[in-house]
């Protein structure tokens, strides 16, 4: 029968080595189950080399929100029913799919059983809790309300994760077909036009200048020199990122992605609904305001509206209203201005934003359908534009053999 090592993790949250004889790693796994509190990598004994398969791949993964969500509704139906932090910690990272959010609920696991506690340990891995996770938890924590915010939580990150698919999907079909029109485009450029026109010359037809154009625009595609206007996008997509990476890019190139035509007021939109959702989450799972805004600044995902949240603080630590503050600024719509301002009025800030949320939320997903509708007739208009351009560009030839003819 062979022989597992398999690294595993006891009640005091100390780790070691343990040799099994079984037929799998899963029965291994299913053998130390009840002897440990959880079970990290499996290998087989004997020869082999030494590379950290699992290290590796963790590495490259990447924890996306459904990954959270999915683990916050989970942990949060666990501790609701009584069971221990590390009970729960052990029972998830063994049923977690992502080797990313596995290995770090295994580090959280051995600092909480040292008496850690669950925010500060979670605050150890960024990449896969960030700081608005981190702060909900610490309040959570601090009210003695674990549960209740892990489960806005889970409905925060289902929500952000619903909005961004919808997005997603509405856009899915639009990008396809203008990928399969370029693709058709570039085909028919390559290996239809020489084709056809290697034909004309030898029936001694002149080419007109949109043959002639299209011929010259397939000889570079079929040549090295098709390299050039490639590494060109590379360069320029490389330096609009490094740009944007500098204070003045980004606030210049989300401040553009907010007037642009067509994406601009999606992208308002969206925006302002990741606020509201973010900002009245925080507030109504304990966090003070001024942390709230804190935080929302680093997760709105637009630099000019982060600002404006900026400049709100410093209005709000000297005693003025958010939305005075957020008014000055002239990036937010009237409409969450006048909603914000009747929330601080009533001393139901939380509730209004989580409306305002809502509504944005719903302005998004009409906007999405509307923006696909717009799109899609368009990208018909260039479809059927590179398909008759070359095809024009191979029947004018005839109509000078015809005349030659004649």
């Amino acid at each position: 029968m062979p022989t597992f090592i398999a690294q595993v993790v006891d009640a005091y949250g100390k780790t070691s080595q343990e040799t099994v004889e079984a037929m799998t790693p899963e029965q291994v796994r299913t053998i130390l189950r009840g002897k440990y509190q959880s079970i990290g990598k499996i290998k087989k004994a004997g020869f082999n080399l030494d590379i950290d398969l699992s290290a590796i791949e963790a590495a490259l993964s990447k924890v996306s929100i459904k990954d959270k969500a999915v683990f916050s509704r989970q942990f949060s139906v666990m501790i609701n029913a009584g069971v221990a932090i590390v009970r729960c910690f052990a029972v998830l990272s063994d049923q977690a799919s992502n080797p990313k959010l596995r290995k770090a609920l295994l580090a959280i696991s051995a600092d909480v059983q040292q008496g850690g506690n669950l925010s500060d340990a979670m605050s150890k891995h960024p990449e896969c809790f960030d700081e608005l996770y981190v702060s909900m938890v610490e309040a959570g924590e601090a009210g003695g309300v674990l549960d209740e915010v892990l489960n806005r939580l889970a409905k925060l990150l289902e929500d952000m994760a619903r909005l961004k698919n919808q997005i997603k999907s509405a856009m899915a079909y639009p990008v396809a077909v203008g990928l399969l029109a370029v693709i058709v485009f570039f085909a028919m450029t390559i290996f239809l036009i020489p084709i056809f026109a290697n034909i004309f010359k030898g029936l001694g037809a002149e080419l007109p200048a949109l043959t002639q154009f299209m011929l010259f625009l397939s000889d570079i595609m079929r040549s090295p020199k098709i390299l050039i206007p490639i590494f060109a996008v590379i360069a320029a997509v490389f330096l609009i990122q490094n740009y944007y990476k500098t204070p003045v890019g980004r606030v210049q190139i989300d401040s553009f992605l907010l007037k642009m035509p067509l994406f601009g007021d999606l992208n308002e939109k969206t925006a302002v609904a990741r606020f509201c959702r973010v900002f009245g989450t925080l507030t109504r799972s304990g966090v003070p305001i001024i942390q709230s805004l804190e935080i929302v600044c680093n997760t709105v995902g637009n630099q000019v509206i982060a600002n404006a949240i900026a400049g709100a603080i410093g209005e709000i630590q000297q005693g003025g209203m958010m939305s005075l503050a957020l008014q000055k600024a002239n990036v937010f719509p009237p409409l969450a201005i006048q909603m914000i301002s009747i929330g601080e009025e009533t001393g139901e800030l939380d509730a209004m934003m989580m409306k305002v949320a809502d509504f944005y939320e719903d302005e998004v997903e009409q906007a999405v359908k509307a923006l696909t509708s717009v799109i899609e007739p368009l990208m018909m208009v260039g479809i059927a534009g590179m398909v008759g351009t070359i095809l024009l560009s191979m029947y004018l030839p005839m109509f000078s053999i015809f005349d030659q003819l004649g």
